[in-house]
């Protein structure tokens, strides 16, 4: 069993440790749906850069607690920008956006969203920002933003479209229908779907999985995955090959290779 070693976030809204090489993060509002408050924004930002500059971690899996994933925004605390300007309102929207959603598609290191319950609106988009999410048979998703005539925002657009692209994006955005998953892996929304009582177990798995494998090089693999979003052919053949190389020049791919002859396990350590 990887050694466990709790992580202090500041609030108890945000629970976080380490099991080895990964680091949990758990929403906990549960009477509020792990609802995103300023508090708990504030702590999640902070403890994304923390492990993202931590080289000890090499993978966060972002969870919730009390059976749900995160409802969204907290209703109560929008009320609280009511008296800002327009032009502060969207530099304070912005802000936060970046803080949390922009950070976890900007990580280099891998990032599971393992969901129990609902995920909404800016929750959705909370997982979608993780390169993979495994959810719970139980889970829903929902865009929620029409249902109380809201446009969308935390990047839902950008990663609903390249998800499932545009013509579907369009749908869920616009009915705002509660999503099983059944539909949700259909869709490509979500990568895994297990047993309710085997979710912490199978993403932790997971999880450490991937913390023990060759983070740098998965590192190189979002690079090239994300220029591919936007690149020609060619543009994209040509960004792979700077990075095949400088992972070729790496310490895990020397000790990949060791391991492959020696027919035993790599030892990677991200360099």
């Amino acid at each position: 069993m990887p050694r466990k070693a709790k992580v202090d976030s500041g609030t108890d809204e945000l629970l976080a440790e380490t099991r080895g090489r990964v680091a949990v993060i758990t929403l906990n509002r549960p009477r509020s749906r792990n609802a995103l408050s300023k508090s708990l924004s504030s702590a999640l930002g902070k403890l994304l850069r923390q492990f993202d500059e931590d080289p000890e971690i090499g993978a966060i899996l972002l969870t919730g607690a009390g059976g749900a994933f995160c409802a969204g925004g907290d209703v109560k605390n929008m009320a609280v920008t009511a008296d800002l300007t327009f032009d502060e309102r969207v530099a304070d929207l912005r802000a936060s956006q970046r803080m949390i959603w922009g950070a976890l598609v900007a990580l280099r290191k891998p990032t599971i969203a393992a969901i129990p319950g609902a995920a909404a609106g800016a929750g959705l988009a909370l997982a979608l920002a993780c390169d993979i999410r495994i959810a719970s048979q139980s889970a829903v998703l929902i865009t929620a933003y029409a249902r109380v005539a809201l446009s969308g925002d935390c990047g839902i657009a950008w990663l609903l479209t390249r998800l499932v692209g545009l013509s579907r994006a369009r749908e869920l955005m616009f009915l705002s229908e509660r999503i099983d998953m059944q539909r949700a892996e259909t869709l490509g929304l979500v990568n895994r779907v297990v047993p309710d009582a085997e979710l912490q177990d199978n993403s932790l798995a997971l999880a450490t999985l991937l913390a023990e494998g060759p983070t740098f090089a998965y590192g190189r693999m979002k690079d090239n995955l994300d220029h591919a979003l936007t690149a020609k052919f060619q543009e994209s053949m040509d960004f792979e090959a700077d990075n095949l190389i400088r992972t070729e020049l790496s310490a895990d791919h020397q000790e990949g290779v060791r391991a492959f002859a020696e027919k035993r396990k790599p030892n990677f350590n991200g360099t």
